[in-house]
């Protein structure tokens, strides 16, 4: 009787990835309040930014049952993908019960600035290795573990849906994100998994000195990224496919459809420089 019961136990499983800062760790912060689950698992490479959030969560939160995993992990690319499944199996295999994971935020990736052609070509393919590869891996990952009600949260980009002269592999790395999902969303729709793409403009955090190399300190006119997840979080509540915050990002989405891709094209790779210093 004891191991039926035991059986029967499911242990709810909350991930983000990319959760050292930024969105991620807003994800990280939000998500527990309005998904009850066990353990929340935070993936990211910067492991003490991950022990500071842990800490955070841990004395904010009400679920004083939360458990918070940490880890140290470089998801970009085949190398990645198998760390993710590595914990996965360890996790699945320890636990005395079932796990689910009740919602994964596919946050982990980055961007780069500058003309393709002056960009360098390893740091391009590493931004795929990410933003399109090991969300890739990782929701495939997932699949055996969900169950009606589960949520995938995938975090694309405002520049999903156009090409961007000055950002091109980023724009079309987040193009992937958001067909994708929705792709996603129609083949998981009758088993009740919900998927949501997140389309953010610019938003407050340290994207733009990453993708600058340095050059560009801080987003230009970002949007608070606490609001930006807030927004989001009610959008996959609802049920809904996109999130995309605020009317005037709403509105450069539509606006979208209606010109020419090439033309936005070079019109941003001639008017709209971004910034970057040499590798």
């Amino acid at each position: 009787m004891e191991l039926a019961i035991e059986s029967l136990i499911m242990k709810k499983i909350l991930i983000v990835t990319g959760a050292s800062s930024g969105l991620g760790a807003e994800y990280a912060r939000q998500l527990p309040k309005i998904r009850q689950a066990d353990e929340l698992w935070l993936f990211a490479r910067r492991r003490s930014h991950l022990e500071e959030i842990s800490k955070e969560i841990s004395s904010s939160s009400s679920n004083r049952s939360l458990t918070i995993r940490i880890f140290e992990t470089d998801l970009s690319g085949s190398a990645g993908v198998a760390a993710f499944d590595a914990v996965l199996a360890e996790q699945a295999s320890g636990a005395s019960g079932k796990i689910v994971i009740d919602t994964l935020v596919n946050n982990a990736g980055f961007g780069t600035y500058g003309p393709f052609a002056e960009t360098p070509r390893e740091r391009e393919l590493s931004m795929l290795d990410i933003n399109v590869y090991a969300l890739t891996g990782i929701t495939h990952a997932i699949l055996p573990f969900l169950q009606k009600g589960s949520r995938i949260i995938n975090v694309a980009s405002l520049a999903s849906f156009t090409p961007l002269g000055n950002f091109a592999v980023y724009a079309a790395s987040k193009s992937y994100v958001l067909s994708f999902s929705y792709a996603l969303a129609a083949e998981l729709s009758e088993k009740g998994i919900l998927v949501t793409a997140v389309c953010p403009g610019s938003v407050s955090t340290e994207f733009a000195n990453v993708a600058s190399n340095g050059a560009r300190k801080i987003v230009l006119n970002g949007k608070d990224p606490i609001k930006v997840v807030a927004h989001s979080l009610r959008r996959a509540e609802a049920g809904k496919y996109i999130a995309v915050m605020g009317f005037v990002w709403r509105f450069k989405a539509f606006a979208s459809r209606f010109i020419g891709r090439y033309f936005f094209a070079r019109y941003t790779f001639l008017h709209e420089k971004r910034p970057s210093n040499p590798a």
